[in-house]
Order: structure tokens, then sequence, then C-alpha cells
């Protein structure tokens, strides 16, 4: 796989006879910041989850730092450093803290350091006020902005971003973007699922679209903001 963090080969999604997507070649870079778009059921769900080793794929072979992570020949299997963020984050019975903790306790000992950092995170989301109070109190949104904190504490290699800022206010969004931005900062590749451009999006510096089964690139910025420039081949 060389230069490249993530790399799948001839990867496909069928169910039964129906082809989602066949995709011969996709690459994703240290520090890449992709916007993943195409309409409703043509599979940008699927394709995140073949890329986080969460769901096989039908044929083909995904790479994550030289190791294979997903093929059509074996069960996939989660690895370490990729972390998939859902439209609607599972929440654990327990406090606000509590869920963004939950990764800390299998990386950091000291249990006052695992609180500082997962409070440092809540209160770069706004939250810091309910870190004690249960899960439950909190709206969709704030779910979100936990989820994502929750994601940004561990530090993941690659975060993959499902409609993450589906329903969210603009100052919701703005904690989003402030998170992701440090991540591609420290090094993290993104790949942003959204159904329209935000504060978020604008981070993304390609964009893929998923269109008639393929998915297409746009390389530069100028054609991920302005949707010109379209470079029509299947990666």
């Amino acid at each position: 796989m060389g230069q490249y963090l993530l790399q799948a080969d001839n990867i496909s999604m069928q169910f039964d006879e129906r082809l989602l997507f066949y995709i011969p070649r996709l690459i994703l870079r240290v520090q890449d910041s992709v916007y993943l778009t195409g309409a409703n059921g043509v599979g940008k769900t699927t394709l995140l989850k073949l890329l986080a080793g969460l769901q096989s794929a039908s044929s083909g072979c995904v790479e994550y730092n030289d190791k294979i992570i997903n093929s059509g020949l074996f069960p996939h299997r989660r690895h370490h450093g990729i972390i998939y963020l859902h439209q609607t984050p599972y929440m654990f019975d327990g406090s606000v803290l509590a869920n963004i903790s939950y990764g800390l306790n299998f990386i950091i000992k000291d249990r006052q350091k695992r609180r500082a950092e997962a409070i440092n995170a809540l209160r770069l989301v706004g939250l810091e006020s309910l870190a004690d109070e249960h899960i439950s109190v909190l709206s969709g949104g704030e779910r979100q902005c936990v989820a994502m904190a929750r994601a940004w504490v561990l530090h993941p290699r690659i975060l993959l971003m499902d409609e993450a800022s589906a329903s969210l206010d603009e100052t919701s969004i703005g904690r989003l973007r402030a998170l992701a931005q440090q991540l591609l900062a420290r090094g993290t590749s993104l790949v942003i699922t959204s159904h329209q451009e935000n504060a978020l999006t604008a981070l993304c510096q390609r964009q893929w679209r998923i269109s008639n089964n393929s998915l297409i690139e746009k390389s530069s910025l100028q054609s991920v903001t302005n949707n010109e420039g379209e470079d029509n081949y299947a990666l």
C-alpha cells in the first residue's frame, strides 16, 4: 500500500441481484479530508462501514496501514485507529462524562487524567456543565456532539463521519468543525457525508460521489465548493 493510509481494490456490495456499487480503487492518504456525496440509497453509509471493517464486502479487499481489514473472502474485522461516527450514535447508559471516558478507560490508567481529558473534550463542544448528568437528558444534537468528543479524545487515524451534522444548528456544526479541524492538524484523515454543504464539509479538500454504481472523484478544493471541475473517472 506504500504511501497510502487506506486502500480499497475492486470492492463491491451486492444485495441479491442488485449491485449497490463497484469501486476498482479507492485511496485515502494521511490528513486527507473527503466529502462523500450521492443520492439517498446509493450506498454512502455502506461504503463507510466497509472502510471501517464493520460490514463485509461482497468482493474485493480493504487494506489499512498495510493490513487487510476487509475482504469478500473472510469475515470483516474492526481495526484500532478507525472510528465510524453514526448519524444516531449509540450512547451508553450512564453519565455524559462516562460516555466520553469509555474509550479512555483502555488507554489512560490514571482516573484524574481521564476525567481531565474528557472534561476538556466536553468544554470544546460546550457541554462541560452537563458532565455528570445522565445521557438521557441530552437532545439529539447534544448527543452527536458527545459522540464527536468521544471520538476526538481517542485521536483516531481515520474518522468516518456519517451525516454527523444532520439536524444540527450552526453553533453545533461549528463545534464539530473545530474538533475535526484539530484532528486534521494532528494527522487524522476524515471522510464526511452530508446532504448539504456547511462549515464542516468546507474542511474537505477532495470529494467522492457515488453515482451509477461507481465512485467519481472531484479532486480540487474548488470543485468541492463550487461543484465544478469534475474528473469523471472511477477511482
